[in-house]
């Protein structure tokens, strides 16, 4: 799927299931729920903290899924074309960033 078709299914659901798009600042909210919900599982499962047993069964795939879901959901709502805007970004990362990482010594082997 691309990031262009992705957006259309995203507001079929949206527009067939969800009833409406919850307004801008709403789904800010929710997005910055969701990237707590990665961030918890990256901790725990990568990082140093211990699981809970709330977190048993909590996949990173899912929450970044929903990550996705919510960033493209405030793509649709405010007219933004990701994946233009993404080549945009690649593009300009690039050009900005074409020796910076090379040249980093902490990045070394």
């Amino acid at each position: 799927m691309t990031i262009i078709e992705a957006q259309k299914v995203v507001d079929d659901w949206i527009k067939n299931t969800g009833v409406r798009y919850f307004n801008e600042l709403t789904n800010m909210a929710i997005l910055t729920e969701e990237v707590g919900e990665v961030a918890r599982i990256i901790a725990r499962k990568y990082g140093e903290q211990s699981e809970k047993k709330s977190d048993i069964g909590k996949e990173l795939s899912e929450e970044l899924a929903d990550v996705l879901f919510v960033v493209i959901c405030l793509a649709n709502q405010t007219g933004v074309n990701l994946e233009d805007a993404l080549n945009k970004s690649l593009d300009k990362k690039s050009v900005r960033d074409a020796l910076r990482h090379k040249n980093n010594p902490k990045l070394k082997d």
